[in-house]
């Protein structure tokens, strides 16, 4: 199982169209055999998703995430556990536990807005997002 984290300074960063780095996890028998954090060379919302799947990450814990995201990692076959906040090697320890708090209706509040088939590449929205669970 590889597990990708959204990472600021040991914490979950909380918009994943914007994280400029995952922390991932290689984990073997329920167990974090190695971690590495990976920078993402200024990809950004949907193609983060194609960043992840080259990486072969089959997991990824964030904060907040927009639908076209979401929908792109759902594509690559890439689980999510969106809307959790707190210390990264924490949150892989709490899912390996079964014990990962998280919320499966997370949302991306700057993509209500726009209606279906948005991608925020399309507006260039700059840094004004607000990512929250919902």
């Amino acid at each position: 199982m590889r597990i990708a984290v959204t990472y600021e300074n040991g914490q979950i960063f909380q918009h994943f169209g914007h994280t400029e780095q995952f922390k991932v996890y290689d984990v073997s028998d329920g167990k974090i055999i190695s971690a590495e954090i990976v920078d993402t060379n200024g990809s950004g919302h949907g193609a983060l998703a194609g960043v992840l799947n080259a990486l072969k990450v089959d997991t990824l814990i964030c904060g907040g995430i927009g639908g076209g995201a979401q929908a792109a990692l759902a594509a690559a076959g890439i689980k999510l556990y969106g809307g959790v906040s707190g210390e990264t090697d924490q949150a892989v320890e709490a899912l390996l536990k079964d014990k990962l708090e998280f919320n499966p209706d997370v949302q991306c509040s700057h993509h209500e807005h726009h209606g279906e088939g948005h991608s925020c590449g399309e507006h260039g929205c700059g840094s004004e997002h607000h990512c929250e669970s919902k």
